[in-house]
């Protein structure tokens, strides 16, 4: 796993502003520990894929969403994915809070920047395979954004065995732990002209584009 530096300053809030030498230091010294110090792991398992106008049936899921929906239309089949890169940001996040706040909050952006990263790779490893069996992707889409609901988390650990095979938890209110990991849905299409090949919606000019990601 490598911490794009680029997206870390962005996750802190930087939009071109001249970066001070102390800050640059601070940032490479923390991206190089938590890069050493972190422990990527992944699941996905792909599945039928039944849409309606907000009801999404996959394998033996039933969700009711139509920003969902609208992203997977047309998709036969999509892969439910979760990926972390482990406790590293966590420990370090609560050990730089005593001690340097201004680390901390580097940390957090690292550690953004570093699960974006990682599942990028991940993606792209789902993305050649699809390739070579005539499916194309859509835009990874998670529970949370729009009106797919924080609940499906628990259906998606259940299903993939979250705790057992990489050691990703849920707590009561759904959030997960470690804090930097990701689950997410991604459709697979025949139909190469619907499917997105920009690597991130904050890259692309097209705002209005119906698959974009809430946030980007």
């Amino acid at each position: 796993m490598r911490v794009d530096r680029k997206e870390t300053l962005r996750y802190l809030g930087y939009r071109g502003q001249e970066l001070d030498s102390q800050t640059s230091q601070l940032m490479e010294e923390i991206a190089t520990e938590l890069e050493a110090a972190s422990s990527p792991k992944s699941i996905y398992l792909e599945y039928d894929c039944q849409v309606s106008c907000t009801q999404i049936k996959l394998g033996g899921l039933f969700i009711t969403s139509r920003n969902l929906a609208v992203n997977l239309k047309g998709c036969e089949r999509a892969v439910l994915l979760a990926a972390t890169i482990g406790r590293a940001a966590d420990l370090m996040i609560r050990k730089y809070s005593i001690s340097n706040m201004a680390k901390a909050a580097i940390v957090q952006a690292a550690g953004a920047a570093g699960i974006e990263s990682y599942v990028d790779q991940v993606e792209d490893s789902i993305r050649q395979d699809a390739i070579k069996r005539g499916w194309y992707l859509r835009p990874r889409f998670s529970p949370g954004y729009g009106d797919f609901a924080l609940d499906h988390q628990k259906d998606i650990f259940q299903i993939l065995e979250c705790e057992k095979r990489i050691g990703l938890t849920l707590t009561e209110g759904n959030l997960m732990m470690p804090s930097k990991s990701v689950t997410a849905i991604i459709g697979l299409t025949t139909e190469e002209r619907k499917s997105c090949q920009m690597e991130k919606c904050s890259l692309c000019a097209k705002t209005d584009c119906e698959f974009r990601q809430e946030g980007e």
